[in-house]
């Protein structure tokens, strides 16, 4: 039975050791051009076009190189926060992981992998590197065609000028060794500049070459480190399963997707059950604060009540005092005077009042109450719906699972 994918966190090195490499090419590059380059500048100007063509292409070269690296710097930034989810969906991608980022993100939270598709992700990440390391091999054959084409040219204006000279030393009558001299002396000038131009071409031609070959030569070796800790991380996370890929009896082929779809369905339901797990707890907090303010609800209403029942005493009390001052007045022949009826008026009033208080705080009380447990239910109501759904859900899919490659291979 397939095993399911484990979260890996990547480990991805930085190519700092080639760039620093790299870097002392170039540094011991430039410091033995300028101790030469006294010597060499006359000859180099011999044929300033084309030896500066090759410079040219020289440089173009070495940036060529050091953006490799710079892609798999990019690359690996991007991989590590992809991962930790510290990137957006909007992000692009770099160019050499846009296989791998399209099929990451189509499983969302469960970045797991088929052997299939980690073999065609590796298998199109070595394809754009190659495709990255084709223009540095093609920049030094280009180097070295340039110095072998300006050899040529050097040589094919020094033998049409050997051919003068000799021709030039044939004597003439009445003619001078001194003119035969100066003729040899002219020939060989036009000579050693076409020699010139052969060998600085050639000489610009091949250590240009060899400079970029061994620039690519650096960041090679940073691309295939990138690449076997791209298929060790792959490897991590790939889910490995009894699948035989088109190979073997149409039997075990039929028997191996049936499997690798009941581990997919087992995977997606332990995702379900997780997501269960979890709003479980978050509704047991939100039942455990809704019981906790119900209970200081409900002691707030007891001494509510408590303090209601002392009121109903004092207005009992209050009665009988009221009934007994209208028997004293009764006897006495007079009524309570003024005062006492303005007392037992501003007590009536304040216990109206209180009364009035404890039931308008009664029914903010309810109504809070309610209004929590409406937004309980409201909270529960999705949740219970979701998982209603999923179980109707992954019934029908696991019987299609199992009866699917079953009847293929009934077939």
């Amino acid at each position: 039975m397939a095993q399911p994918g484990r979260q890996a966190r990547p480990h991805f090195s930085q190519p700092i050791r080639q760039i620093f490499l790299m870097l002392m090419v170039i540094v011991l590059s430039g410091f033995g051009a300028f101790l030469a380059l006294p010597q060499v500048l006359p000859v180099f100007q011999a044929n300033p076009y084309l030896n500066g063509f090759i410079v040219f292409v020289f440089a173009i070269g070495v940036v060529a190189c050091f953006w490799q690296v710079l892609q798999l710097i990019g690359s690996v930034r991007w991989i590590e926060h992809f991962v930790s989810g510290e990137i957006s969906d909007t992000v692009r991608p770099p160019r050499i992981l846009a296989p791998l980022a399209s099929m990451l993100r189509s499983r969302e939270a469960r970045m797991q992998l088929g052997s299939s598709s980690t073999r065609s992700i590796l298998d199109s990440v070595a394809t754009r590197i190659d495709e990255l390391r084709e223009i540095t091999r093609y920049i030094v054959n280009l180097l070295i065609f340039l110095g072998l084409l300006g050899t040529f040219y050097g040589l094919a204006t020094t033998v049409p000028a050997v051919v003068d000279t000799i021709r030039s030393l044939a004597p003439q009558e009445g003619e001078a060794s001194v003119d035969i001299f100066n003729r040899l002396m002219t020939g060989l000038e036009a000579q050693l500049g076409g020699m010139g131009v052969a060998f600085a071409s050639s000489l610009l031609g091949l250590a240009g070459s060899l400079i970029v070959g061994l620039l690519e030569l650096f960041a090679g070796h940073g691309q295939n480190r990138f690449y076997r800790e791209l298929e060790e991380w792959l490897s991590s996370i790939t889910r490995v399963g009894f699948a035989t890929d088109g190979e073997g009896p149409a039997e075990l082929g039929a028997v191996g997707a049936m499997l690798d779809q009941m581990n997919q369905n087992m995977t997606a339901l332990q995702e379900m059950f997780a997501e269960s797990d979890a709003s479980r707890a978050v509704v047991d907090d939100k039942l455990g604060s809704l019981a906790d303010a119900v209970a200081q609800m409900t002691e707030r209403l007891d001494r509510r009540d408590q303090s209601a029942e002392a009121l109903a005493r004092v207005a009992d009390g209050q009665d009988r005092l009221v009934d007994l001052l209208a028997q004293q007045g009764a006897v006495a022949g007079e009524g309570m005077d003024a005062e006492s009826r303005m007392r037992l008026r501003s007590i009536d009033v304040q216990m109206l009042r209180i009364l009035e208080e404890m039931a308008a705080g009664r029914q903010e009380s309810l109504t809070e109450l309610r209004r929590d447990i409406d937004i309980l239910v409201r909270a529960l109501a999705p949740k219970r719906m979701q998982r209603a759904d999923a179980d109707q859900a992954a019934g029908p899919r696991a019987l299609r699972a199992g009866r699917g490659p079953r009847a293929e291979g009934d077939g």
